[in-house]
């Protein structure tokens, strides 16, 4: 699961990446404009940018660059209809990781969205453990004590985050940044009622639950 951010200013295609890539699981977000996309930016962490090379206002070329001179190194996939070789040359140039032509296949667009995040180090380590549970987040099978349990999608969501993160406590207000998308209409109750769920799941009767609360703070996985 990631969190990524579509910044195209055609709305219909827009809207078809985002169910397409939430089909598998990632969260997404949408700017239909340079401005927007910079606000979004400026405002939450992304594991992906999936950007248009001709947005209003700030271009994309013009955002990955700017990325990468604030020394911003998430993967940057570049959408354009632009063909020539000296104007693929432009987008690396400005940082890009990756470059697909319009009209773009959609199977096409999973995958290469697929292929950065896995070099993204974020996602080195396909498997995570805590005590005797492990997720493995190619698979997305979670088990305790080698037996399966069922998470459903937002719970494992939120579980692999705070995998990853090991140590860090986050409040629920990052939380939802992080694993819910920004037009959801989530709140901190509903990260409190997901972490219960997964207690409810993953916990041993009579040991520290696997995920704990820092009161007046938030909520961490401890190494």
């Amino acid at each position: 699961m990631a969190k990524i951010l579509i910044a195209e200013d055609d709305h219909e295609f827009a809207a078809l990446v985002k169910q397409w890539l939430g089909k598998q699981n990632h969260t997404v977000d949408i700017a239909h404009t340079g401005t927007e996309a910079e606000e979004f930016i400026g405002t939450y962490t992304f594991d992906l940018f999936v950007l248009d090379w001709d947005l209003p206002g700030t271009t994309g070329v013009e955002i990955c660059r700017k990325l990468r001179q604030n020394a911003n190194m998430t993967p940057v996939l570049m959408l354009t209809g632009k063909t020539t070789v000296d104007d693929k040359g432009q987008g690396f140039d400005a940082g890009a990781d990756d470059y697909l032509t319009k009209p773009v296949d959609l199977r096409e667009l999973g995958m290469r969205v697929g292929a950065l995040l896995r070099r993204a180090p974020v996602f080195r380590s396909t498997t995570l453990a805590t005590g005797n549970i492990t997720l493995d987040c190619r698979t997305r099978e979670v088990k305790r004590k080698d037996k399966p349990v069922a998470l459903m999608p937002r719970e494992f969501a939120l579980f692999e985050y705070l995998l990853k993160h090991k140590s860090v406590v986050f409040s629920s207000e990052q939380l939802l940044d992080a694993v819910w998308s920004s037009d959801s209409e989530a709140s901190p109750h509903t990260v409190r009622s997901c972490i219960n769920r997964i207690r409810d799941k993953l916990d041993t009767a009579g040991q520290p639950s696997v995920i704990r609360t820092v009161y007046s703070v938030g909520y961490t996985i401890d190494e």
